[in-house]
């Protein structure tokens, strides 16, 4: 039997398909760039959700939203759903599983503590001796939630990253140094250039954890997830990454503008409407989340300098994995893996974050592959999604999940020029807790063409992705449309008929 290669899968969160050098923007990812030049990258690849903890409940389970039953963010992805997915599949063939840094798969900021490792209010049930098994997986090594709106919870609160930042007693000088930005300051949204010492950075901690891991890996294969918090929002890149991207020289959104006349009503309703919660502070609080002002084009080049930084952190540590390969002489015999869960308009349309408005920078993702047996320098074309890397790493492992999922390997694509794709599916059930209006959105992918439905009112976006890269011109009802509107529809009800219900309610976000 061929040996069954290790796998090395590594997720940022929130980072643009366009935001890697090779793609031809101005963001410095030198080992990326290398990585997608030794290997295959894919270039249409969606993400089944357009908000995280949807869409990482995909990666993980090889299932579209409605049918795991995470259809939003606040809904938990249950145990036993979660444990079928590919981590539990390879440490059931022999695999040693790993997860390290952002898992994502419970809700962190909880109305009342749920009794989960990722719950915050639950987080001291799990003592310092904790290191799972979890969702599959045979050890984690946990971050909660990784974003700096809220810094490093004092321990016993918090999971691994929490412990070791506060370890020696200098965890709270730490946080003063994050929460005195270092200048100067421009007012963008969720901006500032961070004085926490990189080294202490939770990017840095993950790069570490995976070094160590692969240093003390045995002759058993091994699949690992590092999970990288970032780009996500706050734009706080630390010192001295805040500055490698100067701000004059950042590409800035070629139309960001905010059209909301000439767009599905969803697209207003979802920007102006009032969040439906009973707690008034919770209400506030989704409220101002959803809610991003217009930026000057100073404060958007700071903002979009800062994200670069981000990236440019966690491509230094891909940098760090990739050496540490080498040096274990594992190279030969790893598969390596780069995606993210979704994207980030940044900017385009006048929009920046996430929401319920499917532009490429937020659905398209970013997928590339590195090991035996895969192409250098191939880019495949044909429309794939991040839930088809469960079935991948156990197509690589010579297993399969024990249920039938909606993922398909990736590894056709990669290793023959036969196979082939037609479409990609997305999906998302907004309740009106979100921002005020309920909506259940459907978006089909082909190479050239895209559809988003919400199917409650019948409204949709059609977008003509060859002629119209950019999005200008909803296609949408347009009589010379008609006939690949109706192919695009076909395929959007194609769904297998599987999802849950009824749908589960929110804890909170």
């Amino acid at each position: 039997m061929q040996q069954r290669p290790n796998i090395i899968f590594i997720t940022s969160d929130q980072q643009r398909a366009d935001c890697y050098g090779f793609e031809g923007r101005k963001v410095k990812t030198p080992h990326l760039d290398e990585m997608a030049r030794a290997g295959t990258r894919f270039n249409a690849c969606i993400t089944p959700n357009l908000v995280c903890q949807p869409s990482r409940a995909s990666i993980l389970t090889g299932l579209l939203p409605r049918t795991h039953g995470v259809s939003d963010n606040g809904i938990e992805l249950a145990d036993d759903v979660g444990e079928r997915g590919f981590a539990g599949a390879l440490t059931h063939a022999g695999y040693k599983t790993a997860l390290i840094g952002k898992a994502h798969f419970k809700t962190s900021h909880t109305f009342a503590p749920t009794g989960t490792p990722e719950c915050r209010e639950s987080s001291a049930n799990y003592g310092p001796d904790w290191y799972g098994p979890y969702m599959g997986f045979g050890q984690v090594e946990l971050m909660l939630e990784g974003h700096n709106h809220f810094p490093p919870m004092l321990p016993p609160r918090g999971q691994h990253y929490e412990r070791w930042y506060h370890a020696d007693g200098q965890g709270e000088q730490r946080t003063a140094l994050y929460q005195q930005p270092v200048g100067p300051l421009s007012g963008a949204h969720e901006t500032w250039n961070s004085g926490l010492p990189v080294a202490w950075h939770n990017s840095t901690w993950i790069g570490d954890r995976t070094v160590d891991h692969i240093k003390q890996a045995g002759t058993e294969p091994f699949c690992l997830w590092a999970s990288f918090p970032d780009p996500h929002h706050p734009f706080d890149a630390p010192e001295p990454w805040c500055w490698l991207h100067h701000p004059d020289d950042v590409d800035l959104p070629r139309h960001r503008t905010l059209d909301l006349d000439r767009r599905p009503w969803w697209h207003r309703a979802s920007l102006e409407g009032s969040p439906q919660m009973a707690n008034e502070s919770l209400r506030k609080f989704r409220e101002k989340s959803s809610r991003t002002p217009l930026q000057s084009e100073k404060q958007m080049r700071h903002l979009i300098a800062n994200y670069y930084g981000m990236i440019s952190l966690i491509d230094h540590q891909v940098g760090r994995i990739r050496i540490a390969l080498r040096e274990r002489g594992l190279d030969k015999n790893t598969i390596l893996v780069y995606s993210t869960d979704h994207g980030d308009w940044l900017g385009d349309h006048g929009l920046l974050l996430k929401g319920p408005m499917a532009y490429e920078g937020l659905l398209r993702v970013g997928l590339l592959f590195e090991g035996p047996g895969v192409p250098p320098g191939k880019v495949v074309q044909d429309p794939v999604s991040t839930l088809d890397l469960a079935q991948t790493f156990c197509d690589y492992a010579q297993t399969s999940m024990q249920a039938d999922v909606h993922s398909v390997s990736l590894r056709p694509l990669i290793e023959t020029e036969t196979a082939s794709r037609d479409f990609a599916l997305s999906e998302w059930d907004l309740r009106p807790s979100r921002s005020g209006v309920e909506l259940q959105l459907r978006t089909v992918r082909t190479q050239g063409q895209k559809l988003t439905l919400d199917l409650i009112s019948g409204a949709g976006e059609m977008y003509d992705l060859l002629e119209d890269p950019y999005e200008m011109d909803n296609r949408f009802g347009d009589p010379a449309m008609a006939a690949m509107q109706k192919e695009l529809t076909d395929m959007i009800a194609s769904r297998p008929d599987d999802a849950v219900a009824p749908l589960p309610q929110i804890g909170m976000a």
